[in-house]
Parts: C-alpha cells; sequence; structure tokens
C-alpha cells in the first residue's frame, strides 16, 4: 500500500510537471516511465515501445470559465500575487469607470429632485404657459418684432441687387464695397434703434429681432465675401485661359453651379434659410426627407421649450427675486449663497437650449432644406481648454470667424494673438448687442465676460491638464453665466422697479 501511494504521488507530481512543461514531450513520458517502473508494480517498459498518443490537455487551474485568474483553485498553490498597480493609479491603464458616472447622474438627479420639490411646496406651481404671451405681446394688436423680422428681406434683396450689378460690371468693386458697408450698417442700427425707442416691443420680442438682424448680417457679409472671391477668381481665369470660368475656384463639374449663375432669388434665399453662415455656391445635399427623423427632431423641439420655459418660471425666476435684497443690502455672503443656488437651474436650461437649438432646431431645419452638412457642434464637453471649448460648442459661428474674420485678419498681416483678440472683440461686441439693447441699458457685463475669456484661456492652459483642465473649464461655465444673470437682472430691477417707486 506503501508502494502504490508513493508511485501515485511520484505520477501525480510528474503529471503536473509534464503539463507544464507543454504536455505529452517524449523526454516527459520517458521520466514517468522510469518512475513507474522504480516502484515495483509495473512491468518494465520495453525497449523500443510505441509511441503513445498525445494526453488530454488539462485545463489550466489559474484560470477560472470567466478567464479570471482562480488564486485559490490548486491543491498547492504557491504564488497569488503579481506586479499590478491599483485601478485609481493612473499607471494601472484601467479606464472603466461607467460605474461611477452612473452614481454621478444618480447623485445629481436625486439632489435636484430635492430642490425642485422643495420649491415646489415652497412656492407652489409657478408654470404659467398664458404668461408666456405676455414676454413676446404688451399689445395683442401690435407685433413690433413680427413686423421687424418681415422688413429685414429689404436688406437682403438690396445686398442681392448690389451683386447682380456687381457681376455684369454695372458697378465699380469700389462702389459695391461702399453700399454693402451702408447696407450693413443698417442691418445693425436700424432694430437697434427701434428696440431702443420703441416702448410697445418687449425685451424678449428685442432679442429675437435682433437674434435675427444679427444672423442675417453674417450671412450677407459671407454672401458679398463669397461672390467677390469669385469675380476675382473668374478674372484671373481669363487672363489664364480665354473662356474658362471659374466655379468658387474649382473645375465647372455636371450638376453644379457656376458665378454668377449662382445670382438667383432661390439661391439667396435658400442660403438665408439654410443653419450655416457661410454662403457657398454648391452646399453639399441630403439624398431625401427622413420624415422619422424630422418628426423626432419636431416632438424635441415642442418638449425642450416647453420644459425650458416652466424651469424658468418654476425654479429660476423664485431664485433671482429673493436674490434682489442681498444684493440691495450687499450682503456679500447670502449673494454666493443665490448664486450658488442659482448656478444648477441656469446651467441645466443652458445646456437643454444647447441640445435643443443645435441638435434639434437646426437638424430640424437641414433635413426640411436637406441641408447635409450637420456638423453644428463637436465635442465640447470634454474641453480641456478654454479656447478648445469656444472653437468646438457653436460650429457655425466657429466656421464664420474663421473663414470671414480670423484668416482675412492673418493675410493683411496681423499676427495670431492679434487675430484672436479681433475675434474675441467682436464676439462680446454681438453679445453686449444682444443683451444690453432689449434691456434699454448698457453696463457691459456681457462684454467683460467675453473679454475675461482670454486671461481665463491663458490661465487654464497654462496651470491646468487634462482632467483639471476640462473640470476648470466647466465650473467657468457653471458659474460665469450666473453672475453674468444676476448682475443684468439687479441693474434692470435697480432702473425700472425702483425708479419707478421712487417716482411714485
Amino acid at each position: 500500500m506503501g508502494d502504490r501511494g508513493g508511485v501515485g504521488s511520484r505520477r501525480r507530481r510528474t503529471g503536473s510537471r509534464t503539463s507544464s512543461q507543454g504536455g505529452g514531450s517524449p523526454i516527459a513520458a520517458a521520466e514517468e516511465v522510469r518512475d513507474v517502473g522504480a516502484g515495483g508494480d509495473a512491468p518494465a517498459p520495453a525497449p523500443a515501445p510505441a509511441p503513445a498518443p498525445a494526453p488530454t490537455p488539462i485545463p489550466s487551474p489559474d484560470k477560472d470559465k470567466d478567464g479570471e485568474a482562480d488564486v485559490g483553485s490548486g491543491p498547492r498553490e504557491l504564488r497569488c500575487h503579481r506586479l499590478q498597480d491599483s485601478l485609481f493609479s493612473s499607471d494601472s491603464g484601467f479606464s472603466n469607470y461607467r460605474g461611477i458616472l452612473n452614481w454621478c447622474v444618480v447623485m445629481l438627479i436625486l439632489s435636484n429632485a430635492r430642490l425642485f420639490l422643495e420649491n415646489l411646496i415652497k412656492y407652489g406651481i409657478l408654470v404659467d404657459p398664458i404668461q408666456v404671451v405676455s414676454l413676446f405681446l404688451k399689445d395683442p394688436y401690435s407685433w413690433p418684432a413680427l413686423c421687424l423680422v418681415i422688413v429685414a428681406n429689404v436688406f437682403a434683396v438690396a445686398a442681392f441687387q448690389v451683386e447682380k450689378r456687381l457681376a455684369v460690371g454695372v458697378l465699380t468693386e469700389q462702389a459695391g464695397l461702399l453700399l454693402h458697408v451702408v447696407n450693413l450698417a443698417t442691418i445693425l442700427c436700424f432694430p437697434a434703434a427701434v428696440a431702443f425707442l420703441l416702448e410697445s416691443i418687449t425685451p424678449v420680442g428685442s432679442v429675437v429681432a435682433l437674434m435675427v438682424y444679427t444672423i442675417l448680417f453674417l450671412k450677407l457679409f459671407s454672401y458679398r465675401d463669397v461672390n467677390l472671391w469669385c469675380r476675382e477668381r473668374r478674372a484671373q481665369a481669363k487672363s489664364a485661359s480665354a473662356g474658362k470660368k471659374a466655379n468658387g475656384g474649382a473645375a465647372q463639374r455636371t450638376g453644379t453651379v457656376s458665378y454668377p449663375d449662382n445670382l438667383t432669388y432661390r439661391d439667396l434665399y435658400y442660403f438665408l434659410f439654410a443653419p450655416t453662415l457661410c454662403y457657398e455656391l454648391n452646399f453639399p445635399r441630403s439624398p431625401r426627407i427622413r420624415k422619422r427623423f424630422l418628426l423626432r427632431r419636431l416632438f424635441e423641439m415642442l418638449f425642450f421649450t416647453q420644459l425650458q420655459v416652466g424651469l424658468i418660471q418654476q425654479w429660476m425666476v423664485p431664485t433671482i427675486q429673493n436674490s434682489m435684497k442681498p444684493f440691495k443690502d450687499m450682503d456679500y455672503s447670502r449673494i454666493i449663497e443665490r448664486l450658488l443656488k442659482l448656478a444648477v437651474p441656469n446651467h441645466l436650461i443652458w445646456l437643454i437650449f444647447f441640445y435643443w437649438l443645435f441638435h434639434s432646431c437646426l437638424n430640424a431645419v437641414a433635413e426640411l432644406m436637406q441641408f447635409g452638412d450637420r456638423e453644428f457642434y463637436r465635442d465640447w464637453w470634454n474641453s480641456e481648454s478654454v479656447t478648445y471649448f469656444w472653437q468646438n460648442w457653436n460650429i457655425p459661428v466657429h466656421k464664420w470667424c474663421i473663414r470671414h474674420f480670423y484668416k482675412p485678419m492673418l493675410r493683411r498681416g496681423s499676427s495670431k494673438w492679434v487675430a484672436k483678440m479681433g475675434v474675441f472683440l467682436a464676439s462680446a461686441f454681438f453679445h453686449e448687442y444682444l443683451v444690453s439693447i432689449p434691456l434699454r441699458m448698457f453696463r457691459l457685463w456681457a462684454f467683460t465676460g467675453m473679454m475675461a475669456q482670454i486671461p481665463l484661456a491663458w490661465i487654464v492652459s497654462r496651470f491646468f491638464r487634462g482632467n483639471y483642465g476640462n473640470a476648470a473649464v466647466w465650473l467657468s461655465l457653471i458659474i460665469g453665466q450666473p453672475v453674468a444673470v444676476l448682475m443684468y437682472v439687479h441693474d434692470y430691477y435697480v432702473l425700472h422697479h425702483e425708479a419707478q417707486s421712487a417716482g411714485v
């Protein structure tokens, strides 16, 4: 019995050694035969045994059925550690933090649900869809904002007529430039004067009208530039080869439009309604209108419009109203508390507005017009610098700035830093234009906030990297906007309500 047990133990040892050395090798088989013969229980092997069939592979005890290490599965496991880093260490290479992200989302929902429930208990239901109409109309028989939008067609037709005469040589380039400058300046000044002087127009109606005119200004600026470039290339083509036409810098292809055949009202109004600010003679077109896609976008537009209005009425308005007294008393601790309380609903509404405008609205318009370029935004939420955010959150404006402002300044000899400063100055001007004129007061908070992005961009790029830079960008968005909102609301309240109370 003892010899038989010894033979069995030797068999187990040699078997494990055999499997660890690669299975049924001839040397391992010979060693096993010698060990068995030494015990005396088996006959001696023949001098020339026939080759034995390869043994069945034994699954390694180091891996379980899921491929994970099964450290304690062997009868005599001598090692259970290996060289490895903790999962939260950057050197570990681990990147699947989906569970933590889900936890953050759940905590965010619970915390905001608590705030929303607290708001309902304290103020009741404040959502009133009928009240929204009063934001656009003071007099049901007076529609000044809509009239301003209709009059905008006059300036579009004026730019078109100037281009038609420049194409046939009736006007010189200097005269055409002068007419375009007058037309573009009037586009900015005329609605501003109406919004500032006409008492029947509401601040919200003024914002809508001024946004339409601002978009018209940018579009007609691009329309003028591109047609000018086409005339220059047509002149170069004529001088190089008689009878050769320029088509926006490219040879004419079948089905494309070349200059000056693009100068039609159909082409002009397609560009004016297309979800882009940069003009082209031949826009990329989608093959068909996807009805289901369009219906989803229209449903999103309706749903998120109602959601934004409800959140503003129920959440933001009471918080802003309660912030006026701390501002009046200059109670800084209460001001900071109100600012942080306003940051959450303000940022949530801004995120909803971004999705509503850049995804739902612009995609719906593009689908209706079969406009092919749907890059209205990029991954700005991954921004690790302020510059990256401004380059990727609003692609139509970014493309216009690069094409018609930044690169022309570089071609005229300006440095990159001066060109970037020019872009931020122009953006700051339009931000202030769209806020101060409808409110009929000039406090330059929006202008200052935009210009503050320049030193902020330098600080973030200089001292923050990676996730820290991304956190800095998010913090500037979450905190910066409520500061500007409270500044304007406080000044508007002091200028109108307190002044009227003092006058009474």
